[in-house]
């Protein structure tokens, strides 16, 4: 009896792997057919839920564009190219990004690309009088809204850039895309320097600027804002913003409510994430 359980289930293992290796071999007539079959071997454990989330990732990736996912323009954090030395490694620690776009006379025109690891020697030996931005530039890349985030993903790979500026149809600048945006939707949500630790809601940084993750209760929300935000529709500050917004924001998208303003630092096309909480002193709180 033992053995006939382990042979049929064997044979079932052998049957859903081979469906499996159906599907991805061209067998579906469409996404919704070839996701039926992964669900249904997930249901089957035989694919566990990671990699059936990352599966679903690598073909949402081959279906969006970069319009999809960019940093809007209004969002950018850029350099101004004349700016003197101590105003950008003041924006470079502010921000705490790793690159950024240069621009001229507005942000319409990018100049080239400033790495922060490049202004260490200017920083470390004091050489602020002999610093010329124009020496460090970096060519920068430009990519239409348009483009596949699965050919920019292999564009990045090949190119080594990390950074590229989205282009509208008229030649504007529309916003930016990283690799980490590109990645994220195929895996998830990478940890950087924005990230709390677990078990921890809520991050100090300045008298008004604060990190918060989106799951945050709003109890343990109004208690550390004082805040008087309800409870009774929804548990999250999470929820609460997207009710405000009425839709599924994108990195970088700011709402006020109630003399706070909620940046948006990480989102999905799932759910929010992660939020930049700053006290809006021209909004009076409620």
């Amino acid at each position: 009896m033992s053995e006939h359980r382990t042979n049929s289930s064997s044979l079932g293992a052998r049957s859903w792997f081979e469906r499996i290796s159906q599907a991805l071999s061209g067998e579906p007539k469409d996404r919704e057919q070839l996701l039926e079959v992964l669900r249904d071997a997930h249901d089957r454990n035989l694919l566990d839920l990671d990699a059936f989330s990352m599966i679903e990732g690598v073909l949402q990736v081959s279906e969006m564009q970069v319009r999809d996912i960019m940093i809007p323009r209004s969002q950018m954090v850029v350099i101004e190219r004349d700016a003197p030395v101590e105003e950008i490694l003041a924006l470079i620690v502010r921000s705490g990004h790793s690159r950024f776009p240069v621009i001229g006379d507005n942000r319409d025109e990018v100049v080239g690309m400033l790495l922060a690891k490049d202004m260490l020697w200017y920083y470390m030996e004091g050489q602020r009088d002999a610093f010329n931005i124009r020496e460090l530039l970096r060519p920068a890349s430009f990519i239409p809204e348009s483009k596949r985030l699965n050919v920019l993903l292999k564009e990045f790979r090949a190119s080594r850039n990390h950074l590229a500026v989205v282009i509208d149809e008229y030649g504007g600048v529309a916003g930016m895309v990283t690799i980490e945006d590109v990645i994220e939707q195929i895996v998830g949500e990478i940890e950087d320097e924005h990230d709390i630790e677990e078990g921890t809601y809520i991050l100090d940084h300045e008298a008004n600027r604060f990190t918060v993750k989106a799951l945050t209760p709003i109890e343990d929300f109004n208690a550390h804002f004082g805040t008087r935000f309800s409870d009774e529709e929804f548990d999250t500050i999470g929820g609460l913003l997207l009710n405000a917004l009425g839709h599924m924001p994108k990195r970088g998208e700011t709402v006020h409510i109630d003399g706070l303003a909620f940046k948006v630092l990480r989102a999905d096309n799932r759910r929010v994430h992660l939020l930049q909480v700053t006290v809006d002193p021209q909004t009076p709180a409620s």
